[in-house]
């Protein structure tokens, strides 16, 4: 069931923070969201991570947004596994999140004035972020393939 409240846009690269369940509830930052409808949402997670781990054991998820331009949500939903691995990239699998409600947080009271700033620091990490984005947007533009 689509969410009722569409996502809202937000810029490539935004970090976005992950909740998991198990134990218990775990979050993580991650800078590979990526919109790619109004209730579906791509993301790139390394092979080992413990939240890949987790979010396949019990897949409802919930992902905060906070972006400059005044995106304040989270988005819940179900996480799934569509790419074992992404677009061809060792130890990269690529997570889409079906939403079936976005949760809005903002208020007249305040405004999101500027993003986390985000970078990689080493050129290899950096090249490999253009490869797992380049991936992500090719199964963004062929959303049947993650079903």
């Amino acid at each position: 069931m689509p969410a009722a409240e569409p996502l809202p846009d937000w810029p490539p690269g935004t970090v976005t923070i992950l909740a998991t369940a198990g134990p218990e509830p775990h979050a993580i930052p991650v800078s590979t969201a990526l919109r790619a409808g109004d209730a579906l949402i791509l993301l790139a997670l390394g092979g080992r991570r413990g939240s890949l781990e987790r979010l396949r054991a019990r897949p409802r998820v919930a992902l905060a947004i906070l972006a400059a331009g005044d995106v304040a949500c989270t988005a819940h939903g179900f996480a799934r596994v569509v790419a074992d691995p992404l677009g061809g990239l060792d130890g990269v699998v690529g997570v889409a999140i079906d939403v079936d409600r976005v949760q809005s947080h903002r208020r007249p009271t305040f405004a999101i004035d500027a993003a986390i700033g985000w970078r990689w620091t080493q050129d290899d990490a950096r090249e490999r972020d253009v490869a797992v984005r380049a991936a992500l947007g090719a199964l963004a533009r062929h959303p049947e393939e993650t079903h």
